[in-house]
């Protein structure tokens, strides 16, 4: 593939489970972005729901849905999202990964988490093109995030779409069943990482801690924000980024997604 034609990258905030049954106002846009994706061979997922010692790569051949949360309607659990994996380009990657210094290993049994199928289910609903994850290290800070999107950006060339899946904002803390008004310190989080994104200011986004309004409380621990890294590090700098404004849900999960060489 040319560098025109190459996968995109994604970063999606996969919200609260029951944004699978309820899609809100980033469902339509995941939809609408999915349906303009050609010839990608295959999604890599990455997600904080799968948080390894080093860095695991999924080869299984049919990854079950994992139903990896409770207390949430029996609906969900019944949910499946039936696509193939994808064993040797998985098999690729964590080659790629130990080149670029990844203390990297495989694991055949590990089927997609929420963090992945959730958002696929309205990014692709058919599960017509084949998926598979790499875990978060458990050590993993913003730098490291970024580079590892920055060691995984040469799959782009070979048509496999990256994907990092996490939450703009994620305190479930203060997370309510019915929705409310938007809390003032998500809108003021998002408006400012919406804005570093797209100033293409990386760094920024690495120092995000000490540098965002309201990142203590918009991220009580990191795991969620650094998909955002992750799929930054895998962007290119000439690249545009479309933001997908996804509102609010819950008075506090800010759903905003963006994706860059999709246009």
């Amino acid at each position: 593939m040319t560098s025109s034609t190459k996968a995109p990258v994604l970063f999606i905030s996969h919200g609260a489970p029951t944004f699978a049954l309820e899609p809100s106002q980033l469902g339509p846009l995941l939809s609408a972005l999915g349906q303009s994706l050609t010839n990608i061979r295959a999604v890599l997922v990455v997600s904080p729901h799968w948080q390894t010692r080093g860095v695991k790569v999924s080869t299984a051949s049919v990854p079950e849905t994992v139903h990896d949360f409770g207390g949430f309607p029996a609906a969900l659990s019944r949910l499946q999202y039936p696509a193939a994996g994808a064993p040797e380009l998985a098999r690729e990657v964590g080659e790629l990964l130990a080149r670029a210094g990844w203390p990297v290993g495989t694991d055949e049994r590990r089927g997609l988490d929420h963090g992945a199928w959730v958002p696929l289910m309205h990014l692709l609903p058919k599960a017509d093109v084949p998926v598979f994850q790499v875990s978060m290290p458990h050590d993993l800070t913003t730098a490291s995030a970024y580079q590892l999107g920055q060691a995984l950006a040469p799959m782009r060339e070979k048509g496999v779409l990256i994907l990092g899946s996490g939450s703009m904002t994620h305190n479930l803390y203060e997370f309510r069943q019915f929705a409310g008004k938007p809390e003032d310190y998500a809108v003021e989080f998002t408006q400012w990482v919406r804005q570093t994104v797209q100033s293409k200011d990386a760094q920024r986004l690495i120092d995000y801690r000490r540098l965002a309004p309201h990142a203590l409380r918009a991220h009580p621990t990191e795991d969620h924000f650094l998909p955002l890294l992750v799929a930054l590090g895998a962007s290119a700098n000439d690249e545009a980024v479309d933001v997908l404004k996804g509102g609010i849900d819950h008075s506090v999960l800010s759903m905003e997604s963006y994706a860059w060489g999709a246009s």
